[in-house]
């Protein structure tokens, strides 16, 4: 019989395994906000296994999004403790159901094979993949500022979202992912049989790093309201963005090299960049 905090702790395994960016940044918050990022974190973490790795993707994801349904009504829809642990975070916080939806929404795109056209398209998926995370996060991390932060919380999680898919470049092209948009590629006379031969030349750099300062320049926005959350919760959130947005230049220092590499921040770089964040200019 699982107990709500043997479900948290399933949950901090999780996020534990999958994100030590997140568990470091955010296990400065007291214990019931932190808790509640670790059951959110681990519904999120499920939709995208569920895309990624799952054997039918399709069926599985609509059969969780009908487990979703079926836990807003009220119910437990399975003995998985991340439904267990949810569902104290909702009765405890004013939760929104709507980013939840749209994170499954943003996942179903990436089923078979996901290619992106146009910047626009791009943003569009980095909202509904990640801003809604931020969106998630709000009632916990911030309660009753959630409409004063939700331009902020979206502007982080694009931010987030883009740092993301210029780090792994080569792995989502490895599951017929594409999300350099094809307008950014032609603006820079890139192509496709380039991009699949994984060419590191004057036009990838260019395109990269108009990726790159479009994501700096949501960080930056971002930044800017950190000032209205708690201050429980405005070193975590601040920790999370600048470890995030450490990953470029670490991508920098790598030569770009994004197709056979998975570029990281290592612990030692990540214990400097908390310590050092209050001092540095947001």
């Amino acid at each position: 019989m699982n107990t709500t905090q043997s479900a948290y702790e399933y949950c901090k395994a999780i996020i534990d395994k999958h994100s030590k960016t997140f568990s470091k940044a955010f296990a400065l918050l007291p214990k019931k906000q932190k808790q509640a990022v670790w059951a959110i974190y681990a519904f999120c973490r499920q939709v995208d296994d569920i895309v990624d790795e799952g054997q039918n993707p399709s069926k599985e994801l609509k059969e969780f999004e009908q487990e979703f349904h079926y836990f807003l009504a009220g119910h437990l829809p399975s003995d998985d403790p991340m439904w267990l642990a949810l569902q104290d975070v909702f009765q405890r916080f004013n939760m929104d159901t709507v980013p939840f939806q749209e994170m499954i929404d943003g996942q179903r795109l990436d089923i078979d094979s996901h290619i992106v056209q146009t910047e626009d398209e791009l943003m569009s998926y980095c909202y509904l993949v990640a801003s809604t995370v931020g969106l998630m996060l709000l009632p916990v991390i911030a309660p009753g500022k959630e409409e004063k932060l939700r331009e902020g919380a979206i502007h982080l999680g694009k931010g987030m979202q883009l740092t993301n898919i210029l780090r792994d470049i080569g792995e989502d092209m490895e599951r017929n992912r594409v999300y350099i948009p094809e307008e950014v590629m032609v603006k820079y006379d890139y192509g496709y049989d380039e991009l699949y031969n994984q060419t590191i030349n004057s036009s990838f750099i260019q395109l990269w790093e108009d990726l790159a300062h479009k994501a700096q320049k949501h960080y930056e926005l971002a930044l800017e309201t950190i000032h209205e959350y708690p201050l429980y919760s405005r070193t975590p959130v601040k920790g999370a963005a600048y470890l995030y947005k450490a990953i470029l230049p670490a991508i920098r220092e790598n030569n770009y090299q994004v197709f056979s590499e998975r570029n990281y921040v290592s612990d030692r770089q990540k214990k400097e960049i908390l310590a050092n964040m209050n001092m540095i200019k947001a």
